[in-house]
């Protein structure tokens, strides 16, 4: 028992496709998952969100590593007094104007705001991919406890349809008996309410049967016109040591929840980091060249080519721009990232207290559940006994119905608790599995 406390399950169902007796596809827990993950809503809409990092990070590199460049033209007829580009005089005669120009620019110094927004976008689809397996991994977690709710109840159906068998073979052996004055009324009139209580109890065991697998299908996103099988075959258990401080501390390093917080910090750390530079004053280098055509009404200019060619011009700046007054929105900036920071900072201690705890309870409720399935697993076969050997009595009219029901229910309890402590066992041990670096679908 006390190694049990460091025990795990590993889950052997097949991962053969199967095809049941309905001829529909049998389908086993990984490939529930994979179906609901290749189909959720939620991870298109994660993916959505990553393919905005995509282009967050390469707006970024672009605008780090590239000048920015534009083309421009323009024309325009003057039918006012304007001046003579030639002669610099005014004269009053329609003229058409064309212009053409190209400029490129590019910032030398923007307090590093382009490096550190590179850096940040970096982060960011580190983020959104962590945040796309936090999303798979909370589907897997879900389709995990649907799909054992549905197993669940199948196999207390199981359970409950043999249980029907034998109480209505029992109800037409004491009739018989009856008849022959072996038996009284009353314990026939016994047995058939006994034989309605099992007959109710395995229709409201099928209703839920059936409300489990409809949640199982919507979390799949399952075809509605299509039946969903699954394998209802119980899974079996082996034990494995783990340690609790051991998994705490890859958690803690590899987590999502924790990697995505920590990667949070770190951006808010660049970004209080640019709003500081960003009082000092910012440098940028451009460059150009444009040209023009211009003619006159009535008049005869040189050709469109000529003009084209002489009257080009480039021209190099480079400018300054000094921040000087601003209405203080500099330092209110400044003011938010540390506010950022700050609640940054304080999500992910919070966020390794949770992770911590969560392992914790993992832990203590996997060994526990471990615990409560051996002793289940004995009362289901002491019980399983006692029904065995009460069912004899019961046909040599040695026990009353009545007591061979309470037999009976302490019997179909006792099997019930044995594949809910399973279930809830295996759960248990997912959840500390993925905390110890093994996803739910690769379990």
């Amino acid at each position: 028992m006390k190694n049990l406390f460091i025990s795990c399950v590993v889950i052997a169902l097949a991962l053969a496709e199967t095809v049941s007796a309905s001829g529909q596809t049998t389908m086993t827990l990984k490939e529930c998952m994979e179906y609901a993950i290749s189909n959720s809503t939620k991870i298109r809409i994660q993916q959505a969100a990553t393919g905005d990092a995509q282009i967050d990070r390469r707006d970024a590199a672009l605008k780090l590593f590239t000048p920015q460049i534009n083309a421009q033209t323009y024309a325009y007829y003057n039918f006012g007094r304007s001046i003579d580009p030639q002669t610099n005089t005014y004269f009053n005669t329609t003229s058409f104007h064309n212009n053409y120009g190209v400029s490129a620019g590019y910032d030398l110094f923007d307090g590093f705001q382009a490096v550190n927004n590179y850096k940040i976008s970096k982060t960011g689809m580190l983020i959104a991919d962590s945040q796309e397996k936090q999303v798979e991994a909370d589907i897997c977690l879900a389709v995990m406890e649907a799909y054992y709710n549905v197993v669940y109840y199948k196999r207390l159906c199981d359970v409950y349809e043999e249980q029907v068998t034998v109480a209505g073979q029992a109800l037409a052996k004491a009739r018989r008996q009856e008849e022959l004055g072996q038996k009284g009324h009353a314990d026939v009139v016994q047995m058939e309410a006994d034989l309605a209580d099992r007959n109710y109890e395995l229709i409201s065991t099928r209703n839920m049967y059936e409300q489990q697998r409809m949640t199982l299908a919507d979390l799949m996103f399952w075809p509605v016109d299509e039946e969903l099988v699954i394998d209802t075959s119980m899974p079996v258990w082996q034990i494995e040591p783990v340690a609790t401080e051991s998994v705490i501390d890859f958690a803690l390093e590899h987590n999502p929840g924790v990697q995505i917080a920590s990667w949070k910090e770190l951006n808010a750390k660049r970004e209080l980091s640019t709003a500081k530079w960003q009082l000092l004053p910012t440098v940028g280098l451009y460059a150009g060249w444009s040209t023009s055509y211009y003619t006159y009404q009535g008049s005869t200019t040189n050709p469109f080519w000529n003009q084209f060619k002489n009257n080009g011009g480039e021209y190099v700046e480079v400018s300054i721009q000094i921040p000087i007054w601003n209405r203080l929105s500099r330092y209110s900036a400044i003011s938010r990232r540390k506010h950022a920071l700050e609640k940054a900072t304080a999500e992910l201690d919070q966020k390794r207290r949770d992770v911590e705890s969560e392992v914790r309870r993992a832990v203590q409720d996997r060994d526990g559940s471990a615990a409560a399935y051996l002793q289940a697993q004995h009362k289901s076969e002491v019980q399983s006994e006692a029904y065995t050997l009460n069912l004899k009595k019961l046909e040599q009219g040695l026990i009353s119905p009545l007591e061979f029901q309470t037999a009976n229910n302490n019997y179909l309890k006792a099997q019930a608790d044995e594949m809910n402590s399973l279930f809830k066992y295996l759960i248990k041990q997912a959840v500390v599995r993925y905390y110890n670096g093994e996803a739910y679908i690769d379990q």
